[in-house]
Parts: structure tokens; sequence; C-alpha cells
């Protein structure tokens, strides 16, 4: 099991609360992080099983600072491919403005996508909150897309971080 990042909260997550991404190629993944939270008295609030679609593209741990955003999307699992495409499609005039900084980091699907409804997660950086605030007006080649993937999107829920750096 390797940690990707581990992060506090700044907005939506409690100030006991901590935002854990691991990678593994193990099936027993979870069972034994669980097993590990719960001898350490922690409590595991909510638990996805995700792999990444076109990003992260390796497992190495995140180490910039700065504000990352989760946007965990309710979706369809038939509209996960189209979500991805329309996102990486978006991300090539978001990310080369110079209107703000940041970067998509990862956008992850559920590993089982047997369900009709299911869970999308999108982690992006930013150099701090006006870059966050700036990039809700992005390029127009990226607004129309994500106004195409909004469509596809039952409901979103955005948490603010910070990445709590291990050394």
């Amino acid at each position: 099991v390797s940690l990707w990042g581990a992060w506090s909260g700044l907005f939506g997550v409690g100030s006991n609360e901590i935002i854990l991404m691991t990678t593994s190629d193990r099936a027993d993944h979870t069972a034994k992080l669980n097993a590990r939270v719960s001898s350490a008295a922690g409590t595991i609030v909510e638990q996805h099983l995700l792999v990444a679609t076109v990003r992260p593209t390796d497992s190495r741990p995140l180490e910039r600072p700065g504000l990352y955003v989760f946007r965990f999307f309710d979706v369809l699992n038939a509209d996960v491919d189209a979500i991805v495409a329309l996102s990486s499609e978006a991300w090539t005039s978001f990310e080369s403005t110079q209107s703000y900084r940041a970067q998509p980091q990862g956008l992850f699907c559920q590993k089982d996508r047997r369900d009709p409804r299911g869970v999308m997660l999108l982690c992006t950086w930013y150099d701090g909150l006006e870059s966050w605030q700036t990039s809700r007006e992005p390029p127009p080649e990226a607004a129309a897309n994500f106004r195409r993937r909004h469509l596809l999107t039952l409901g979103t829920i955005a948490y603010a971080t910070r990445l709590i750096p291990f050394d």
C-alpha cells in the first residue's frame, strides 16, 4: 500500500477528519487499510474503491503545496467515459490560461461500475483560493466542455483541502 496523499480540510471537511488516498495493486488493499485504521483508534467515515482514468498516470505521492479541491460527482456509470473525454479535452485550455494556476491531478471512477449509478472523483490543485475563484470562469473552450460534463452529472459536492506534508 502506498500513500498518494493525505489532506486536511479548509472548507467542508471536519477539523478532526482527513482525506486519505492510497494506491495498491492488491485485491485486499481496503481490508488491510481498514484494519490499520481500526487499530489506530480511527474511524472511516466514507470509503470508495476508485481507479484512475486519464490522470494520474503513475502513483507517485503528491508533494506540491497549495489548495486541493476534491469534487465528487454522482453519475450514471454509462456516462463515465464521456465525462472523462469531456474533462480531458477541457483541461487543455483550462490549464494553459495565464489568469490562474490550476492543474487537475486525478480523475477517478469506481472500480466496480456494474450498478447504474456511481461516483467519480476529481482532484484539482490550485496555487490558492484566488486561482480557484478565478477558474470559475475558465477559457471558453473549457467552459463549453464543463457545461456538457455538468449535463451528465446528477450532482456534485466539493471539498477544499490542504496537502499534509510527509517526510
